[in-house]
């Protein structure tokens, strides 16, 4: 295949000085119901309004375009996490802060994610809720669903959910507030230098 890379003269660097802020890909996992959703919107809601360049990429809004040809088979969730990391990627090197809601169970997949960018453009933020918590929050019916058999290959029921084992930050999303998980993930940016002079 006669494929070159070309490099633009617009550097990453120069669209993260120009926006004021770092660029990076911060990836909410959990199980269905754990806020992953909730809380990308509200965190890129309070980084917008320290005027930084944000996007949501979510799991339900990805599989109406990007992925709507996907199953919800293994290889088929594998594929939607690799277009969805590919995605990621690219809008960050176009300087945003990228903030992608999936429920990305295998942990094989999220790591194809981390080592397609450097160690400090990745953030792995674990939602953690139990099964009971994530259920008794089911406004779309999937988990009765699945229990009953009419959804198969539904994570936390009869597809496992791999929980990070060391993630870059883990918000205890089943038992406190959403603003203390949100006011926990902004903290943990501004610590870690992302936020330039929003500080």
């Amino acid at each position: 295949m006669n494929i070159i890379y070309h490099t633009g003269s617009v550097t990453r660097k120069k669209r993260n000085e120009l926006n004021n802020h770092k660029s990076v890909v911060i990836w909410l996992t959990g199980l269905s119901g754990s806020g992953k959703s909730t809380l990308a919107h509200l965190v890129e809601q309070r980084l917008q309004n320290i005027g930084c360049r944000t996007f949501v990429l979510d799991g339900d809004n990805v599989r109406h375009g990007l992925s709507s040809n996907l199953t919800f088979s293994e290889d088929d969730r594998k594929e939607n996490i690799r277009r969805v990391g590919e995605v990621a990627k690219l809008m960050m090197e176009a300087g945003m802060i990228v903030i992608t809601a999936f429920i990305s169970p295998f942990e094989k997949d999220r790591n194809l994610v981390r080592q397609s960018v450097a160690k400090e453009d990745f953030i792995e933020i674990y939602c953690k809720a139990s099964l009971k918590v994530c259920e008794s929050r089911d406004v779309k019916g999937f988990y009765k669903l699945a229990r009953s058999g009419k959804i198969k290959n539904y994570t936390g029921i009869d597809s496992p959910y791999e929980a990070p084992i060391n993630p870059e930050l883990e918000v205890d999303s089943g038992n406190e507030s959403v603003e203390g998980s949100v006011t926990k993930i902004i903290d943990f940016l501004k610590h870690k230098g992302l936020l330039i002079d929003n500080v």
